[in-house]
């Protein structure tokens, strides 16, 4: 089946932000720093107590903020991260019960995949783009490449492994459609609040993968 609930979000960066937020005080003035520096997604991870807060904070406050919830991994969690604002999500694996939530909650969606049969069982299901996670563990730009060919029809969101090191290399391969990582937002820097560093690093990422 084929439903637009699994169309791609709306954001235009191919380099989204992993993020764990354990104060949500800084969540807004992230993502301002994140904006600055040239990308309008966050994916905020639900690992932490501060999550859904963070999530809110920034749908109210920086509304050209493309907000996702990461780390979706309950069915309870759907309409929670809805509530708080979040306008897509992501989630490390996918269990069929997952789907029929956020099908039904119109929530769109990026199921995280790692095997062939798991890409052919999402794809069956509506979604056309994936999580590779973790993506080295699973076999990084190899798998992608081997991916490609018996199904080139699904575009995949590797993280996990990705780095400033390997970003550009990632973002060549045809069906890649965007690279997570958490490299743009260390937690020392969340912590001292050095925002014109996570808006330099945004910056260095967003010209990567604007160069080809």
């Amino acid at each position: 089946m084929t439903t637009t609930c699994f169309t791609r979000p709306a954001f235009t960066s191919r380099v989204v932000p992993v993020i764990v937020l354990t104060d949500p005080a800084h969540a807004v003035p992230l993502a301002h720093a994140l904006l600055e520096g040239g990308i309008d997604v966050m994916e905020i991870t639900l690992r932490s107590d501060a999550a859904l807060a963070s999530i809110e904070a920034v749908a109210k406050a920086v509304p050209q903020m493309h907000t996702g919830a990461g780390t979706v991994t309950r069915v309870a969690e759907v309409q929670r991260v809805i509530d708080a604002g979040a306008t897509f999500a992501l989630s490390p694996g996918c269990t069929d019960a997952l789907v029929e939530a956020v099908k039904g909650a119109k929530l769109p969606f990026i199921p995280g995949v790692m095997t062939p049969g798991e890409v052919m069982h999402r794809r069956e299901q509506g979604f056309s783009l994936m999580k590779l996670f973790p993506a080295q563990q699973a076999g990084g730009m190899g798998m992608l490449k081997a991916l490609g060919a018996p199904i080139p029809d699904v575009k995949f969101c590797p993280t996990g492994g990705v780095s400033p090191d390997n970003l550009k290399d990632f973002l060549k391969l045809p069906n890649v459609a965007m690279a997570g990582g958490s490299w743009l937002t260390p937690a020392d820097a969340l912590a001292r609040g050095d925002w014109a560093l996570i808006t330099r690093l945004a910056r260095e990422a967003t010209a990567l993968a604007n160069a080809f």
